[in-house]
């Protein structure tokens, strides 16, 4: 059989289509009419960001197949909800009901909320509702209905037929004890239910039955392979279901690697072939260290998705997927924009390169917005904004074509801010006085702006911007801003944008400064200007660094400068 690639996506360079490649060379090969995508969860616990990232990488590759091959596909999220549970999460109700039932599957404890039939089926559901929340296309799998209902059955008499071929695959990596009692099977006790982790007596597949013995109580058992009377031990239990069901394609985080290649392995061992793989790394703390929900170090997805759009995150978790990111609120912000500015390339050119047309599933006529999330922010800031009808008051004369019902991502943008400046900048915002070898710079643009003002007010926006963005430029080139450029021309060095992020604004980073002012008006920069002037001179310092901590700094509530001005 032949895969038919269509010309208009061959030469994509996308990382979703490089691995969709990968994909149509494994069907092509086994010669296939389809597609099998998967991504696992366990569900003792709920989902999160990492979760929302495993299925929205594992789709724009399974839609770049899609494109690729115009063969169809599936894609199955996978509950492991056989496994035993292991410890009682701190954040149920009815706790100590949890407590007596360690080591029995999920879906065999009772509800600690009371609203499923099971622990684990109310887990699934949170799960469902979670991935149908972001419009995820997917078919929903639950480990313990495939096993009770026969569908690993013959590859768990296949798992019993190479026993040993698989035992050897594991044994070199545990410990003497371990070793000694390692089984791939975990025979669900008759009685008590639990999973156990024993060793077998025997392995019969052609009576369809394990022997063990209870180490408690020393009493033999026959358990049957089939039927849900077992499971395999998770390592075997994914080489299980690849196997099984053919899976085409999984992904997989970096901490995870050495259990790929025992997975698959025993996958190959039982007579299939492991999917393609793609490891991604994991995310890392503001500081870069590892994060922990103990510490409660990183951030929930509920949190991000209070202060910027889906969309926003999914671009987060485009961006270079093998490499690690730091995850904290800083970089909500600058994600938002990125997206903004793909989207903008997007509508005028709709190639398969651009990161949004992964995140829309293709071309999109969306209208975006004509403010930056990074201005948007600033503005807030400026006006101490408590309401989003204070930010649209300044949208509405600087893009009176923009409302909420023609510009629905600007409408959202605007409450986020709003969020955003209310919780993560506010509480930290700190003015510092201009130095006395800065004031000439202030009074030189508070000047050059009046002086022009009727002028500057007659453009359109965005030659507005640039105009005012020139006068920017001219008012900063003074001592002590004078930076001379390479051909030796005297030019603008960064500091004097410090100084007007840190005086004006009271952070330490902020927009392209012309396309500020022209949003926020001229005749309220001005009095910007001459509020900070008035506050009393700051006589020590660098010119452009902010005395004391660093406004924001100690907090993460800095606020991005995507689009912020450098040094000319």
């Amino acid at each position: 059989m032949t895969v038919a690639m269509s010309a208009d996506f061959t030469t994509a360079k996308a990382w979703p289509f490089e691995e969709a490649r990968k994909v149509a060379d494994r069907v092509r090969t086994g010669g296939k009419t389809a597609a099998l995508f998967e991504t696992g969860y366990g569900p003792s616990g709920l989902p999160h960001i990492g979760t929302f990232g495993e299925v929205a990488r594992t789709t724009w590759v399974r839609r770049a197949f899609e494109k690729l091959t115009g063969l169809p596909t599936r894609l199955i999220a996978f509950s492991d909800d056989m496994d035993g549970l292991r410890k009682a999460p701190d954040n149920v109700p009815n706790r100590e009901m949890l407590l007596q039932h360690l080591g029995r599957p999920v879906t065999a404890i009772p509800d600690p909320f009371g609203t499923h039939e099971s622990f684990g089926h109310h887990n699934n559901a949170r799960l469902r509702a979670f991935l149908d929340r972001f419009g995820f296309e997917y078919e929903f799998a639950s480990s313990s209905d495939y096993y009770r209902s026969g569908k690993f059955d013959a590859a768990l008499l296949r798992m019993a037929e190479r026993h040993e071929d698989v035992r050897a695959v594991i044994l070199p990596t545990l410990g003497p004890e371990r070793r000694a009692t390692y089984s791939p099977f975990l025979p669900i006790h008759p009685k008590t239910g639990v999973v156990m982790q024993v060793p077998m007596e025997e392995v019969r597949p052609a009576d369809d039955l394990l022997v063990w013995v209870d180490p408690e109580t020393g009493e033999r058992h026959g358990t049957r392979i089939t039927g849900g009377h077992c499971k395999a031990q998770w390592k075997a239990d994914w080489a299980l279901r690849w196997y099984a069901l053919g899976v085409d394609y999984e992904m997989s985080g970096k901490d995870l690697i050495d259990s790929v290649k025992l997975s698959g392995a025993i996958c190959r061992v039982l007579g299939g072939q492991p999917p393609i793989g793609f490891t991604y790394e994991l995310f890392l703390d503001e500081e870069g260290g590892k994060i922990s929900k103990s510490k409660g170090n990183g951030l929930t997805i509920d949190e991000w998705l209070h202060y910027a759009p889906p969309e926003s995150l999914a671009q987060f978790m485009y961006n270079q997927p093998g490499r690690a990111k730091r995850l904290h609120f800083d970089v909500i912000p600058r994600a938002v924009d990125e997206y903004v500015q793909n989207l903008d390339r997007l509508r005028t050119a709709p190639g398969p390169d651009n990161p949004a047309w992964h995140i829309h599933g293709g071309p999109t006529n969306d209208p975006g917005t004509p403010v930056s999330f990074t201005m948007l922010m600033n503005l807030a800031s400026v006006i101490n904004a408590d309401a989003p009808e204070m930010l649209w008051g300044f949208l509405r004369r600087y893009a009176p074509e923009a409302s909420g019902e023609t510009h629905p991502l600007l409408a959202r943008l605007v409450e986020h801010a709003v969020s955003y400046y209310r919780d993560r900048v506010a509480p930290n915002k700190q003015h510092r006085p201009a130095t006395e070898a800065e004031r000439p710079a202030f009074e030189a643009l508070a000047a050059a702006l009046r002086a022009q003002a009727e002028e500057l007010e007659a453009l359109a926006p965005d030659a507005k911007a640039r105009a005012i963005q020139d006068i920017v430029y001219d008012a900063g080139r003074r001592e002590p801003f004078i930076e001379m450029t390479k051909d030796g021309r005297p030019g603008v060095s960064r500091a004097w944008f410090n100084a007007l992020y840190q005086v004006l604004l009271g952070q330490p980073e902020g927009p392209r400064f012309g396309g500020f002012v022209a949003l926020y008006g001229i005749a309220g920069t001005i009095g910007l200007i001459e509020t900070a002037l008035a506050r009393p001179a700051s006589t020590g310092g660098t010119p452009g660094a902010a005395s004391g901590t660093t406004p924001g700094a100690a907090s993460g509530a800095t606020i991005g400068a995507a689009n912020g001005d450098a040094a000319a």
